[in-house]
């Protein structure tokens, strides 16, 4: 039967350099056991249960983030005094979680100091104009619109204009009221950061940014919006709140083409596996009809498959209330 590791002293936490651990007695051996991980050189952390797998909406958003701040307060403690968190790492500190993450962390300073280079971390030099550093979650980063611009040199233009629809949406709270505190940075902000220099990807974030638009919730909206005005469709307007003739609300539809009464409603998880949501969009969707809108709801298939049938659908519909392409 194996011995169980001898605890470690508690004022460790669970994250602590070697060091630390070393002067409060600690032996290599210990710091060896099986029951901590080494992500970073001179870093030893508990390691965490593997918790199961959820099929909840937002789940895997909401583990990518967690991982990352883990990762990032755990490098935290041996990280320069002058290195800041870029790239992915930072979008994903500030909230937004489009573009996904990597395993490593991406880690800036300003030109003309050394970027770091070690297992687990890719390091970055910028220019003094374009590291704006600001902190969240307790942690030294760029702020969202300096990381969403800094992107550029990485990110192709749909990867920007994904992450900058997330970055200035406003989240909807409770009975879905707008949280504009809530909006983590503004179109404005973006552009202002564009503004601050020429640099690698200057031309992508400026094609970027006049595609991006407050209002789309989810990734799956925003490509929806691209391909089908690449099409040759109108611009729906987003978000939209949708009233019968009184003023009541009857719920919040994801893209509107007011002159046709037509409206598109794009399917996420949420709408997969919850039986509430299910209920909610149906008795939503009869008040629309009833009101004389039309109304296409369209899953991911509709939207990234071969020959992307949603957008046909939605321009058959439009046709069919008047609506004709130009040209």
């Amino acid at each position: 039967m194996p011995v169980p590791p001898i605890p470690l002293p508690a004022a460790l936490g669970g994250e602590f350099t070697s060091a630390a651990a070393r002067a409060l007695g600690v032996t290599g051996s210990r710091l060896a056991a099986k029951d901590l991980e080494q992500p970073f050189h001179g870093v030893r952390r508990v390691k965490k249960e593997e918790s199961p797998s959820e099929d909840a909406p937002g789940a895997h958003d909401r583990a990518l983030r967690e991982r990352v701040l883990r990762d990032a307060h755990t490098y935290r403690l041996v990280m320069a005094h002058h290195a800041f968190f870029i790239g992915r790492t930072a979008v994903v500190i500030h909230g937004a979680t489009a573009l996904g993450h990597g395993a490593d962390l991406e880690v800036g300073v300003v030109d003309p100091r050394r970027a770091p280079r070690a297992r687990g971390v890719r390091g970055r030099k910028l220019l003094e104009p374009f590291a704006r550093v600001t902190s969240a979650q307790s942690l030294p980063v760029l702020d969202a619109a300096a990381a969403w611009a800094a992107l550029g040199s990485d990110c192709d233009v749909l990867d920007l204009i994904r992450l900058g629809d997330e970055l200035v949406r406003i989240p909807r709270g409770e009975r879905g009221r707008p949280e504009p505190a809530r909006q983590i940075t503004t179109i404005a902000q973006l552009r202002e950061a564009i503004s601050l220099g020429v640099r690698p990807g200057t031309g992508r974030l400026l094609t970027a940014i006049d595609h991006v638009r407050v209002g789309s919730m989810s990734v799956l909206e925003t490509e929806y919006r691209i391909h089908s005005c690449a099409a040759g469709m109108p611009e729906p307007d987003l978000d939209v709140e949708i009233r019968n003739a009184a003023g009541a609300l009857l719920g919040i539809a994801d893209a509107a083409y007011h002159q046709w009464r037509v409206l598109v409603e794009v399917e996420g998880d949420q709408h997969r596996v919850s039986r509430e949501q299910w209920q909610r969009d149906i008795e939503k969707h009869a008040a629309f009809t009833a009101e004389g809108w039309e109304v296409l709801r369209l899953t991911g298939g509709h939207i990234r498959g071969r020959g992307r049938p949603g957008i046909t659908r939605v321009a058959e519909a439009l046709a069919r209330r008047g609506w004709r392409r130009a040209g």
